[in-house]
């Protein structure tokens, strides 16, 4: 059974990213809270779904980022059937879907 990945746990971890005011302190709450591998997991993900958003192709993304063809598949799938979480913040930060 998968565990539920929503509770008061997750939430709080929500609520204290919320609270933080800048890259600054983003940067060394981030650094506290995980590991390099962790860090550079995420930072990684987030780089492939901006090139899967902006619609460069699996081959041109594993030369750029190292990403494994599986990594890239999962972000793929969270961006076509995901909660839109990657979409929000590319929109907010200016990143546009090309066509």
């Amino acid at each position: 059974m998968k565990k539920n990945l929503f509770n008061k746990d997750t939430n709080a971890l929500f609520e204290a990213i919320l609270e933080l005011k800048n890259i600054d302190e983003c940067r060394a709450f981030f650094q506290d809270l995980c590991t390099y591998q962790e860090l550079d997991a995420m930072a990684q993900r987030l780089h492939v779904a901006k090139m899967l958003y902006t619609h460069h192709v699996f081959t041109d993304i594993v030369a750029e980022t190292g990403a494994s063809t599986a990594t890239i598949s999962r972000v793929n799938r969270s961006i076509k059937n995901g909660e839109e979480g990657y979409k929000a913040v590319f929109e907010r930060l200016g990143i546009h879907e090309k066509e």
